[in-house]
């Protein structure tokens, strides 16, 4: 995704759990405890993918991609599809993507990633947007303004 930015990667605190849990220090019901919900959003929501639970073995790992922000208001928190991230990752400013990994057949679940995504990642995204939108506005409101610059900035509206 074009976006994407302050990308945070689990990979190592994977390994060390699986560590731990290789090491005896852990044990199989702490690391295999996804909830019923995270279940069902790996279900009705997730995206398959190729990987082996790193625990049974026997079945694929599903990502999930939770979303957060302040834009979002009641949608925060919800599970969206791969799909759906670029389409609000160009109506909305900003907003957080954690993906997290879930086997579905022993309940295995970490947090693989976290990134931002918004408008406010592309490159002369929303500050120049905005410092035109403030040109336009003073031009239109000048003396002498033409009806061409009026109509572009009220159609802006």
């Amino acid at each position: 995704m074009r976006t994407q930015r302050q990308v945070v990667d689990y990979s190592l605190r994977k390994r060390a759990v699986l560590r731990e849990l290789l090491a005896g220090r852990v044990g199989t019901y702490d690391v295999c405890d996804a909830s019923p919900y995270l279940k069902n959003a790996a279900r009705f929501h997730g995206e398959p993918t190729e990987d082996r639970c790193p625990i049974c073995r026997s079945e694929n790992l599903t990502h999930v991609h939770y979303i957060y922000g302040d834009e979002l208001k009641q949608s925060a928190g919800q599970a969206r599809t791969l799909a759906e991230l670029p389409v609000l990752a160009m109506t909305l400013r900003e907003f957080q993507v954690f993906v997290v990994e879930v086997c579905l057949g022993c309940s295995w679940n970490h947090l693989v990633e976290q990134f931002l995504l918004g408008r406010d990642g592309l490159a002369g995204g929303a500050e120049n947007g905005s410092d035109q939108g403030a040109a336009d506005a003073s031009a239109a409101t000048a003396p002498g303004a033409g009806p061409a610059v009026r109509r572009r900035r009220e159609a802006q509206r």
